[in-house]
């Protein structure tokens, strides 16, 4: 699936204005929220945020900025869900996903070294994944999906009204 695919099924799954009075994000159009398109020039009214910048900042925010275009060539399927992972939680966190998993599954850093959990897609990151994906694929989708489902859970236990989401997060995006 190419990142024009990708950032056309996250639109038409966010859909277009919402102002849900639980969500602290404010209103989004897109899915993109007012404090993402003002950082990034738009301010307008999110009613009539234009599709073309929601595109144009999911490709560039949640895409290339945080490396997830290196993973697409090795596991299309992990930069697919880091790249959803990352509209909703902010890229940081899937990476940290990635790296957490890799690193838990490492068997004991004999395959490839633990690396630091910082957030970033780099070198260290890209060759444990492409250590991993030599020898253990199917499970690291698994891993990513499950470490995502557990935050949701805490969001919703840490915050009542997340539980206002909680449903929609753990079918749509886990």
């Amino acid at each position: 699936m190419t990142i024009d695919h990708l950032i056309e099924a996250v639109i038409d799954r966010e859909g277009g204005y919402a102002n849900h009075p639980a969500d602290r994000g404010g209103p989004t159009r897109y899915g993109i929220t007012e404090s993402v398109a003002r950082t990034n020039g738009y301010p307008g009214d999110m009613r009539n945020f234009p599709r073309d910048q929601a595109e144009t900042i999911y490709h560039r925010l949640y895409w290339t900025r945080p490396a997830f275009d290196q993973i697409a060539p090795r596991a299309p399927k992990i930069a697919e869900e880091l790249f959803d992972t990352g509209i909703n939680m902010g890229p940081a966190v899937a990476a940290t996903f990635l790296q957490r998993a890799l690193n838990a599954l490492n068997r004991g850093a004999t395959d490839y070294p633990d690396m630091l959990l910082d957030g970033r897609i780099g070198p260290a990151t890209l060759t444990a994944l492409d250590a991993f994906l030599a020898r253990r694929k199917p499970v690291l989708l698994k891993a990513i999906k499950a470490l995502q489902g557990e935050r949701y859970v805490a969001l919703a236990e840490t915050r009542p009204a997340n539980e206002a989401f909680l449903y929609g997060w753990l079918a749509n995006r886990v």
